[in-house]
């Protein structure tokens, strides 16, 4: 396909409930399909042990992120837990007018921001198997303090309640498959470049 044949990329968000393995299926996704931007996330929560400054989130204080309020540069951006989060918006825009397909993980007030700013953005509900795994999911996690997983889980209900919101499911019962269904739909208007499918692609980042 020629690149005036191609359909224009489109930003794809992925939401879903705490627990349901949202950052599992992404770090999945960046390990197998390069050619897929990952948009990352500036927040004010505190980095935890695994994280990476810059590839898991911006973190950044208060006073910073207000700036980028104030600026206008965030693309849209909630508060949970405490927490500020917010997506930089010429990190997106600027993949997009290079034709690039873009998945951004953010919460359900996140993905109602994105549904407002960009009609044409494609809406994705990571859902859990059961209620019942979801909640074994966040106890069993130990990343959380009591009061936190108990926030949590009165958030999933609303998060849960709004799946009609989104244009996809995808259930999230083995996250290899989970990922290679949301890549599918990522790649369905997109064909990566051939430069980008040979094996020196792993190491793109």
């Amino acid at each position: 396909m020629d690149d005036d044949a191609r359909p224009a990329a489109r930003l794809t968000v992925l939401s879903g409930p705490s627990g349901v393995g949202k950052d599992s299926v992404i770090e999945l996704i960046r390990a197998r399909s390069p050619w897929i931007r990952l948009s990352v996330s500036v927040t004010t929560r505190k980095k935890r042990d695994y994280e990476t400054d810059g590839e898991h989130y911006h973190f950044v204080t208060r006073s910073e992120f207000q700036r980028l309020i104030d600026g206008d540069q965030l693309l849209e951006w909630a508060e949970f837990a405490g927490n500020l989060y917010g997506t930089p918006r010429a990190q997106v825009e600027g993949w997009l007018q290079q034709g690039r397909p873009v998945l951004l993980k953010i919460d359900l007030q996140g993905a109602r921001q994105v549904r407002s700013a960009m009609p044409e953005a494609r809406l994705v509900f990571l859902a859990p198997p059961s209620v019942e795994e979801l909640q074994r999911r966040l106890i069993g996690r130990g990343t959380d303090d009591e009061e936190t997983i108990r926030r949590r889980l009165v958030h999933a209900d609303e998060e849960l309640a709004a799946e009609a919101e989104f244009d996809n499911t995808v259930v999230n019962d083995f996250v290899e498959r989970a990922a290679d269904e949301l890549v599918s739909l990522l790649g369905s208007s997109y064909l990566a470049p051939v430069s980008l499918l040979g094996p020196a692609s792993a190491n793109e980042h």
